[in-house]
């Protein structure tokens, strides 16, 4: 019985796998890192929203930045995958670190957390500019091709 099978095209699978965690995980570290700071510079009243405000802002280039990271030397994963997957390891992490460090002793729980509409429109951000990057910075320069 085989478990871990390190064929030439199942260690590309594993290091391209692995390499999306690792783009994923910077996004999520840089956008919890930006969302965190925001509370010390106190630009409006309501420190929450300017968090989500500037979350949601920084989001687009960080997830742009990502795209352009994991398709520098892989072309094949479509844009809507990658976006899914991006978001997916960043629900995954603020489930285990976000929302038992920093909502919970705030007075959140994770309910509050994983139903605010803020997280889906993040979500749903995450989705459209991985989407987008796919579109327009690798399925089209392939069909040029």
């Amino acid at each position: 019985m085989v478990i871990l099978d390190l064929s030439h095209n199942n260690k590309r699978t594993v290091m391209k796998t692995l390499r999306t965690i690792s783009i994923g995980t910077l996004i999520w570290i840089l956008g919890v890192s930006l969302y965190t700071l925001s509370f010390y510079v106190p630009i409006m009243k309501n420190a929450e929203l300017q968090a989500n405000l500037i979350l949601f802002v920084m989001v687009m280039p960080l997830v742009w930045m990502g795209c352009r990271l994991y398709y520098r030397d892989n072309r094949e994963a479509h844009g809507l995958l990658l976006g899914l997957v991006f978001f997916g390891i960043s629900a995954a992490l603020d489930a285990l670190i976000t929302v038992p460090m920093l909502i919970v002793p705030n007075g959140g729980s994770y309910q509050s957390f994983f139903i605010d509409l803020n997280f889906w429109m993040i979500g749903l951000e995450f989705i459209l500019v991985a989407l987008l990057y796919w579109y327009f910075k690798v399925n089209l320069k392939t069909k040029n091709i």
